[in-house]
């Protein structure tokens, strides 16, 4: 996805808030802010893809701090309102079972994102009020009807969290025969998922768990590694949660390859591109 004028601010807000907690010196934090605009200077214009500057600032930083993992301590916070809200998720399961209503709940796991809404934001809010609206955009027949002919899905996952809320989900795939890989960050970024994360939830029970080899938001095709790639191509069906990974698939010629954007659009940018209301939840086919 292309940048629009408010990914600007956008990245701004998130260098203040990642410097705020990558470390407490104040003249690192204004030569690294220096370093951010510097980046926008060159990088920021029309036609530039929004999660490539994200990632090269969030990188500058994880650099500059020498912190590798600016939001460790939002990862354990991502996970409790996850697991608090497990029950009551799993509840409201066993009273539709359907694909498009596990799609919903992953949906709504996609809004434990600091990184996109802000540190203030009233997450756990946001979690019940997401689940509980429907679909802004449908495409869940299109991937059921693709599901009951694949053998495999690789399942590129977002944030951490979020993959408590997955693994409902993936679950509910294996009820079409179909084995299913779960890709996640080789380093942390934002507060993406990593591998650790994945096996502190048991996602390991449900899927095979593998890294794309590099610590890019979202998909930057460049920077994935050789397995990785061999992966993406061979699959049979791509399911992709989040906005880096929306804003890196639609960078990539994915030829006929079937591909499935499952995200709350949490950004006026986002909506926008897609064409539904902020806030809307999406399941959309982008082949």
């Amino acid at each position: 996805m292309k940048v629009h004028y408010e990914c600007a601010s956008c990245f701004l807000r998130q260098t203040r808030e990642a410097l705020d907690l990558a470390t407490d010196d104040e003249e690192l934090k204004m030569k690294i802010t220096e370093m951010t605009n510097q980046i926008l200077c060159r990088k920021f214009r029309e036609g530039a893809v929004s999660n490539q500057i994200g990632t090269e600032i969030h990188r500058t930083i994880k650099r500059e701090t020498g912190n590798p993992d600016p939001y460790y301590d939002l990862r354990g916070k991502s996970d409790d309102i996850a697991m608090q809200f497990l029950p009551r998720v799993e509840k409201m399961l066993k009273n539709d079972k359907s694909l498009k209503n596990y799609l919903k709940v992953a949906i709504a796991g996609n809004v434990l994102d600091f990184g996109a809404l802000g540190l203030k934001s009233d997450i756990e809010g946001l979690v019940m009020s997401t689940v509980e609206k429907d679909l802004a955009l449908d495409h869940s027949k299109q991937l059921e009807k693709k599901l009951k002919k694949a053998r495999n899905v690789l399942y590129l996952a977002d944030n951490v969290g979020e993959i408590v809320f997955d693994k409902l989900l993936i679950k509910k795939l294996q009820e079409y025969e179909v084995k299913v890989t779960v890709a996640l960050k080789e380093e942390p970024i934002l507060n993406d998922a990593c591998m650790q994360e994945a096996l502190d939830v048991g996602l390991d029970e449900v899927a095979r768990l593998i890294t794309t080899g590099t610590d890019a938001i979202g998909v930057i095709y460049d920077d994935l590694s050789d397995s990785f790639r061999k992966e993406f191509w061979k699959t049979d069906i791509i399911i992709a949660k989040g906005l880096g990974n929306y804003e890196g698939l639609t960078e990539v010629d994915l030829k006929a390859k079937p591909v499935y954007c499952l995200l709350n659009a949490k950004c006026q940018p986002i909506a926008r591109d897609i064409g539904v209301e902020l806030g809307g939840n999406v399941v959309l086919e982008l082949n």
